[in-house]
């Protein structure tokens, strides 16, 4: 671990009684998450799981975009001691180092933000790429701008997808094929028709609509969303979602250890122009 930049990545505001609104704090990086991103994220997201003022929880984010995904220039490096699991030897030769970071920075992130204990709500516009759908998808609801879409092109890179793959439950099996083949986005319109998404509204209206449905949530009970949220959670896990996430993810770092003995880094460099081809 390095001591990395401590600029803030993420702001806290308060714009309704019972509501934290968390946002991204980098449009100029397009909130590309580098690993401070995300554990100021987690950060954030545990104060106000132990706030008791705090009902519903919005995640937003400043700029054009929601995410453009990992930070590719950034060091896979913890910030700090990890908080989602109890993995270590992070600086382990070849990709054994890599698989404990990544189980830690991305898995176990998602992990233990999709069982925050209160409802939780993405507020999403323009793009969503990669990495940027392991911040929406562990979320509870998505609301989302009419010109938000979402991708995952990184097969280009030699591997299976984003790491938290939860891909064919969320857009079902035949759709994800073709997100992940193709690496071509979804439109919010598409996200909303496949159940993905929960609202699709203007830009302008976006704030507005998300803040409105956070309001309706926090005035019920507190315990029965609780108890609601786990219920459901747990339905998806019954239905495999867990073991099918940790195979995915067994097989994203198979693609890892491949390119590292065929091109001496973790991901194919070549493909990265086509990743960010115009249109995404």
């Amino acid at each position: 671990m390095t001591q990395q930049d401590d600029a803030p990545r993420i702001r806290t505001e308060h714009p309704a009684p019972d509501i934290a609104r968390i946002r991204l704090a980098r449009p100029a990086k397009r909130n590309a998450q580098d690993p401070a991103l995300l554990y100021q994220l987690d950060a954030a997201l545990a104060a106000a799981a132990a706030d008791t003022r705090v009902r519903v929880i919005i995640l937003a984010a400043d700029g054009p975009d929601f995410s453009s995904g990992h930070d590719l220039a950034a060091p896979f490096e913890l910030p700090g001691p990890p908080t989602a699991t109890l993995e270590g030897d992070f600086d382990a030769p070849g990709v054994e180092g890599h698989l404990a970071f990544e189980c830690e920075a991305f898995l176990g992130l998602c992990r233990r933000w999709r069982e925050l204990p209160k409802p939780t709500i993405a507020q999403v516009q323009g793009r969503v790429i990669a990495g940027g759908l392991m911040l929406v998808w562990p979320m509870d609801l998505i609301v989302a701008a009419n010109d938000a879409t979402f991708a995952d092109p990184v097969a280009a890179f030699g591997v299976n997808g984003a790491e938290y793959f939860v891909h064919a439950f969320e857009v079902g099996a035949r759709r994800a094929k073709e997100l992940l083949f193709t690496g071509e986005p979804i439109t919010a319109e598409e996200a909303h028709a496949m159940g993905m998404v929960n609202k699709v509204v203007d830009p302008g209206e976006l704030e507005n609509a998300t803040l409105e449905l956070a309001t309706r949530i926090a005035a019920r009970p507190a315990f029965g969303l609780r108890l609601a949220k786990t219920s459901v959670n747990r339905s998806q896990d019954a239905q495999g979602m867990q073991q099918a996430v940790d195979t995915a993810f067994a097989l994203h770092n198979l693609g890892h250890a491949n390119n590292l003995a065929r091109f001496g880094t973790i991901i194919d460099t070549s493909a990265i122009e086509h990743v960010r081809r115009p249109g995404r």
